[in-house]
C-alpha cells in the first residue's frame, strides 16, 4: 500500500499574487515567467502564514540542525569547508520542471547571483549552469577562491565542456536552452584557474547555497 502524500501548503513572497497556496499547481501559477519569484513550501499553514509575514531569505537557504553520522575519523579525514570559497546549487520543483539556480558565499551565505526560476529545466541542467556562472563570476573578479559543487554530474559536464542532458528541447525550456549553449560556448572560449571542489554533504549538512526547499 503506497503511503499517503503529506499535504503541503506554499508561501510564495514574490510572484503575480503573493500569500499562501494550498495546491502546488497555484503556487506554479504565480511563479510562472515572473523574474526573481521567491517561494517555498511548508508544512502546515500556521508555518507558511507565518512566513509570509517575514523575510524569503530567513526561510530559504538556511543549513537545519545538522548531525553527522560519519566517525570522527572519517570527519577528521574530510576536515573542515574551506571559507574562501563560493557555493553553487540548483532547485528543481520537478524533474522537468520550474527550475532555478545560485552562488553565494560559503561562509556568510549572502547570495551573489541567482537565476530563474525557468519554466522548465532539471536540477542537472541548473547545477551546470550554477558552475559555469560561478567560473565567470569568480574570473571577472579576479578571485582566487575556490567552488563548491554537491553536483559530480555538473563537475564531470563542465569537464568535458558540454551539457549531457537528455531533456528535449522545446519552447517551453528554450530559455534554459540558450543559457546552455552560451554556458558551453564559454567554457569553450575561456581559460580559468577556480578549483571546483565536491562539497562533503554527509560531514558538513546541505550546501550553503541549497534552497531549503526539500
Amino acid at each position: 500500500m503506497s503511503k499517503k502524500k503529506k499535504k503541503k501548503y506554499y508561501t510564495v513572497w514574490k510572484g503575480h499574487k503573493t500569500g499562501v497556496f494550498e495546491k502546488w499547481d497555484d503556487c506554479k501559477a504565480q511563479i510562472k515567467g515572473f523574474d526573481g519569484a521567491q517561494y517555498k513550501s511548508f508544512s502546515n499553514f500556521e508555518a507558511a502564514k507565518k512566513a509570509l509575514k517575514g523575510n524569503y531569505f530567513d526561510y530559504v537557504g538556511k543549513n537545519k540542525s545538522f548531525t553527522s553520522g560519519l566517525s570522527e575519523a572519517e570527519l577528521k579525514k574530510i576536515g573542515q569547508p574551506n571559507f574562501n570559497s563560493i557555493s553553487v546549487d540548483a532547485a528543481s520543483s520537478g524533474n522537468p520542471g520550474i527550475m532555478e539556480y545560485r552562488g553565494v558565499d560559503t561562509k556568510t551565505k549572502k547570495q551573489l547571483f541567482i537565476q530563474g526560476p525557468f519554466e522548465q529545466g532539471t536540477n542537472n541542467i541548473g547545477e551546470f549552469l550554477a558552475l559555469v556562472h560561478g567560473l565567470a563570476f569568480l574570473k571577472n573578479h579576479n578571485s582566487d577562491r575556490i567552488m563548491y559543487t554537491d553536483s559530480k554530474t555538473a563537475m564531470s559536464w563542465v569537464r568535458k565542456k558540454t551539457c549531457n542532458s537528455k531533456l528535449e528541447r522545446n519552447a517551453k525550456n528554450k530559455p534554459v536552452y540558450d543559457l546552455v549553449d552560451r554556458a558551453v560556448q564559454w567554457l569553450k572560449t575561456n581559460d580559468y584557474s577556480t578549483t571546483i571542489v565536491k562539497w562533503e554533504t554527509k560531514a558538513w549538512g546541505e550546501i550553503p547555497a541549497d534552497f531549503g526547499r526539500k
